[in-house]
């Protein structure tokens, strides 16, 4: 039987038996009817949507953590490209001074919206599997 990732009805990878998966605890995914699909003559309906029953809070906590992330990622680029042309001699001493100091304005917003939403660095580390970690862990 086929069944979509995230099922908690998924079979472990011997097939012995059914077990939840950690992503059913956020979401459900049931079958419906559209509105005003009735059965006919030959049978029921044979369109059917598909629905997502999900925890709001879950959801605000996994979008929360998704967008700062991102930002943290866009920070740390905008990081190392302020550092390149320091280093290049690009800049003058005082647009050196301006970066720096926006650069620590920045760092200091992201650490007050991560103790905001009771995030830690690490969390917003995404694993990305074999490819390793979204952000460098230097």
């Amino acid at each position: 039987m086929n069944r979509l990732p995230g099922d908690p009805r998924a079979r472990d990878p011997r097939g012995t038996r059914e077990r939840p998966r950690p992503t059913a605890r956020r979401f459900k995914v049931t079958r419906t009817a559209p509105p005003g699909a009735a059965g006919n003559a030959r049978g029921p309906a044979r369109a059917v949507r598909w629905r997502v029953n999900t925890d709001p809070e879950a959801v605000e906590r996994d979008l929360t953590r998704l967008v700062l992330t991102l930002v943290e990622l866009i920070r740390q680029l905008v990081e190392r490209q302020c550092v390149r042309r320091m280093d290049q001699g690009d800049l003058s001493d005082e647009q050196v001074e301006v970066l720096g100091m926006a650069l620590m304005r920045l760092e200091e917003a992201m650490t007050e919206l991560c103790e905001h939403f009771g995030l830690s660095p690490s969390d917003l580390n995404l694993d990305l599997g074999p490819l390793g970690t979204l952000l460098p862990t230097d």
